[in-house]
């Protein structure tokens, strides 16, 4: 089956791709060239192109008078080609009104050859070719279904075997013409997409046996024509496509470019995911520099932080302005302790004190040899006003008293 194709290239490039594939056609005319607008997406009911054979038939119409019908059947005239603008869908001639519901845009080339059908008539002097760049085809896989485009691998226009009517509808004035696509069995080559496909006429040869209508029949000859498609000279190839061309109305000219090469595709997504890369590169090698200059991790964390821990300065020590004489203070640190000694009764007593000696150590402050270290040294001025105790003023008692009472003002 064939229901979809493309011809979206200009009109001088058709002709011009036309003579280039099959340059002893011999064309004269292009009839109802306004009416074609090259399309990627020709879907059935459109107009499109084909290539028919000039006869006295269609050329002579009703119109025409007898001499010059017989004028058309001479030498000078077979051969001729024109290229006409149809309706894709075929209306039979003896059709009052177009059945939308009648499927004629493919025409089963097996029952041409048998015989028999809707087509008996037209098949012996009604045959054209119907020019596109390729065909459209539908991959199934589970629930979806897979666009691909089949063309000749040297991108030459592709031409496909078809006929053609004409019928003038009740309530119309104008001839519509109208055309179908003959299929048949696919080759193996694209077996694996479908069981059906287009007959395709690849040589000059084969184009002119199909447009061949002088005798009005339906012969031998041409019903070999009705193959699949074997041209080593000229293969064709196949790739999957956007599923957007499944839309009628859509239309792009990268419809019949692979998915993989075009723009938006797969080999654009890792092209623009390697540039991404090599730009990143730079900023992650100056990060890298960056680290090691700095320590890297848990490491540069320790050693920023030891670095940190020695530039610490210790704590200040103010020094007192008249610091007291170590000599006498040592002596009366003694005789206190003398005197602590004899009043402590031996036993819990003397525990006890040494308790308090322990603690009085672990609580005292560290000692310097420039001095002794108060954790809160008193202000210079309370400092000046302190005496040195005499050896009158070293009992017990009174070295309570002079811890315990308050400096005067």
């Amino acid at each position: 089956m064939c229901g979809r194709f493309a011809l979206g290239i200009p009109r001088q490039d058709i002709v011009q791709g036309v003579h280039e594939a099959y340059p002893d056609l011999d064309i004269d005319d292009w009839v109802d060239e306004d009416a074609f607008y090259p399309r990627f997406n020709v879907a059935p009911r459109s107009r499109s192109l084909v290539i028919r054979s000039r006869n006295r038939y269609d050329d002579g119409h009703d119109a025409v008078d007898d001499d010059k019908q017989d004028k058309q059947d001479t030498p000078k005239h077979r051969g001729k080609a024109v290229m006409h603008t149809m309706k894709w869908g075929l209306i039979p001639h003896w059709s009052k009104h177009e059945d939308t519901t009648l499927n004629t845009i493919n025409a089963k080339g097996e029952n041409l050859v048998e015989g028999g059908g809707m087509y008996t008539s037209i098949k012996g002097k009604k045959r054209c070719a119907v020019v596109c760049q390729g065909y459209y085809e539908w991959l199934k896989k589970g629930k979806d279904k897979l666009p691909h485009f089949t063309k000749h691998k040297d991108g030459k226009l592709l031409l496909l075997a078809g006929l053609y009517d004409s019928v003038t509808l009740e309530g119309s004035t104008e001839t519509l013409w109208t055309f179908t696509i003959v299929t048949t069995n696919a080759s193996k080559q694209f077996t694996w997409l479908h069981d059906r496909m287009p007959v395709v006429l690849s040589s000059q040869t084969q184009l002119n046996t199909w447009l061949d209508t002088s005798s009005q029949a339906w012969t031998p000859r041409i019903a070999k024509l009705v193959r699949p498609y074997s041209d080593p000279a000229r293969p064709l190839e196949c790739y999957a496509v956007p599923t957007d061309v499944g839309k009628v109305t859509a239309e792009s000219p990268t419809f019949v470019e692979p998915v993989a090469q075009r723009k938006d595709g797969i080999q654009a997504m890792f092209a623009k995911q390697s540039k991404a890369g090599e730009a990143a590169s730079p900023v992650k090698n100056a990060n890298t520099s960056s680290s090691k200059d700095s320590g890297s991790g848990a490491s540069g964390k320790r050693k920023r932080a030891s670095s940190k821990l020695d530039v610490q300065k210790e704590p200040s020590v103010e020094p007192l302005d008249n610091p007291p004489d170590p000599k006498r203070l040592q002596r009366n640190v003694s005789e206190n302790a003398g005197d602590s000694e004899r009043k402590t009764p031996v036993g819990k007593g003397k525990e006890k004190a040494n308790a308090d000696d322990r603690s009085s150590e672990s609580s005292s402050p560290k000692r310097k040899k420039s001095g002794i270290v108060r954790s809160s040294p008193r202000s210079p001025a309370k400092a000046a006003k302190s005496k040195p105790m005499s050896s009158s003023e070293s009992s017990p008692s009174k070295i309570t008293n002079f811890f315990t009472t308050k400096d005067p003002k």
